[in-house]
């Protein structure tokens, strides 16, 4: 999560304010000995906790923890190792609310082992003297990794999956530790330091009653059986009933029966909607299957999520396009409030989109499609070498140095995946792959949102299907919400796509795109949704986490 800018700029004074402190010290000690003035006097716990930061023995194993040690030791010297939990001798409240809130941390899907906290707490409710700056030192390191956490997320995203591009910036050691030495409610300033939007926060109120199911035994489980249509009878209809009151699809006053009658069928419905299954209200195996999903992996899918949400930003821009590729839609968002929804194609399994964010320059209309490097070896050179006229059907060119070839005129069967110099282009027409419109936000991933002749697979609930750009069902009506601000109506784009002209048009405001991968999330309406974990990110991720906490 990015640093504001305020605080960007006081952890800078606050580095360079060390580094001048370190580098001029002889210097400032003449010039106070020379006005016969004595730097000040540690007390006994400061001189210890000075001895003991110097040692390093805390500092901990990993990068981030020796960023974090080392930005808690600067904090320290600065303020002449002054405690920020110890006074009088004993520890104040806002160390025991430090304590409680760090034994609170899976309020946050965290994990309060991580913290130390029952450690902490054992030393609070004992204190000793002799152990006091251990407890200043095990409190602090505590406190700033908690609050770092929530700020920008318990583990990197890219050492957990290079496939997801985001580099959230968790706030500075000491710039957490300035403020909460003067703050006068360390609950509200770490609550502060998670993410503060509704979508973060509906999701970790859901963590919570998912929790409580737990606590309470859990769900109904429904047996194995045939497929369950409207209308049918089945003994198994009351269990499944009472599994969609658990969860809140059905109203808990709804009539016992073993008829599956309209009601029932209303409510199946709704829970297919938020497993992002065909809302067709037959009980088959997907259906059956996500029924029995058993609250704990739905928990352990919110916190991976919850994890997610830490590692985006919290302010997507005033007006900007939002795509999940594990719910497979698309947004136009301004102001918070949808302009647009669209269904989406993402990458198959094996063509796995990435995750990234980026900001679209301009529309293409009628666009060329320059086949990939990897599309054009793997897939078409096998059919060039046995049938050169290939290309013909779909309106592809051959192209060397710029310059359109015969592709009778290739030496196609010396050509290999690692030597293919020259490139395919299949011109802006009906067959064309990109179809007729494409949304462009230049990236090295060479990702983006286009049209696609192949509209009959948005009919289906999973829509992987392409090698990794996001296909659209509507782009016209896309292109007429961002191009209506620049004074093109829908005929004009309409008429744009019928003339076959290469057409660019190159946005007065480039436009934020997110893409994103969430598996979980809670709507407006309080609906809890789930979707598939196609790419299996959140296994890799739920291992990490879980590898983190043991480590």
């Amino acid at each position: 999560m990015t640093e504001g800018i305020f605080e960007k700029f006081s952890r800078i004074l606050m580095v360079v304010a060390v580094l001048i402190l370190t580098s001029t010290g002889q210097t400032i000690s003449q010039e106070t000995n020379s006005h016969d003035q004595q730097a000040p006097q540690l007390s006994p716990f400061s001189q210890q906790l000075k001895s003991t930061l110097s040692t390093g023995l805390m500092a901990g194993k990993g990068k981030a923890n020796t960023q974090r040690y080392e930005g808690i030791t600067a904090f320290y010297q600065k303020h002449d190792f002054e405690p920020v939990w110890i006074e009088g001798g004993k520890p104040t409240q806002k160390a025991r609310d430090a304590v409680s809130i760090l034994r609170q941390a899976w309020l946050h899907g965290l994990d309060s082992q991580d913290y130390q906290s029952e450690a902490l707490f054992q030393k609070l409710a004992t204190p000793d003297a002799n152990t006091l700056v251990d407890l200043e030192i095990g409190l602090t390191r505590s406190v700033v990794a908690y609050a770092q956490h929530l700020n920008a997320g318990r583990l990197d995203p890219q050492a957990v999956n290079r496939e997801i591009v985001v580099f959230p910036q968790a706030a500075a050691s000491e710039i957490i530790l300035e403020k909460l030495k003067v703050t006068k409610s360390i609950q509200a300033y770490l609550r502060f330091m998670a993410p503060y939007t509704p979508r973060y926060e509906r999701l970790r109120i859901a963590l919570g009653i998912y929790r409580t199911i737990a606590a309470n035994g859990g769900w109904t489980t429904i047996e194995e059986g045939d497929v369950l249509k409207p209308g049918m009878s089945d003994p198994r209809l009351l269990s499944i009933r009472q599994r969609l009151i658990e969860d809140g699809s059905l109203d808990e006053n709804a009539a016992e029966s073993e008829i599956y009658d309209d009601v029932l069928v209303e409510a199946v419905k709704k829970f297919q909607i938020h497993q992002g299954l065909a809302d067709d209200g037959v009980i088959g195996p997907q259906t059956l299957a996500q029924m029995n999903v058993s609250v704990e992996q739905r928990i352990r899918t919110i916190i991976v999520n919850l994890e997610r949400r830490r590692w985006m930003q919290n302010n997507y821009g005033r007006y900007y396009v939002f795509a999940n590729l594990a719910e497979q839609i698309i947004k136009l968002v301004r102001d918070e409030k949808n302009l647009h929804f669209e269904l989406i194609q993402v990458g198959k399994p094996y063509h796995r989109t990435p995750v990234f964010s980026d900001e679209m320059e301009y529309i293409e209309i009628n666009p060329y499609w320059n086949v990939p490097y990897s599309i054009a070896t793997k897939e078409y050179l096998p059919k060039l070498k046995s049938n050169p006229g290939v290309l013909v059907a779909q309106n592809i060119q051959v192209l060397a140095n710029g310059s359109i070839i015969s592709p009778f005129s290739v030496p196609w069967q010396s050509y290999s995946r690692g030597h293919f110099p020259v490139r395919l282009r299949q011109n802006s027409g009906r067959k064309n792959a990109l179809g007729r419109v494409k949304f462009m936000f230049p990236n090295k991933f060479n990702v983006y949102v286009h049209d696609t002749p192949s509209k009959s697979n948005f009919n289906k609930a999973s829509r992987y299907f392409s090698h990794g750009c996001l296909r659209l069902r509507d782009p016209l009506t896309l292109a007429e919400k961002i191009l209506g601000e620049q004074g093109w109506s829908r005929e004009k784009i309409e008429a744009t796509v019928r003339s076959g002209k290469r057409t660019i048009v190159k946005l007065k405001e480039k436009i934020p795109v997110h893409v994103t991968y969430l598996t979980a999330w809670v709507n407006k309406n309080g609906s809890v949704h789930f979707r598939r974990d196609i790419y299996g990110r959140d296994k890799i991720l739920d291992g990490a986490l879980k590898k983190a906490s043991a480590d």
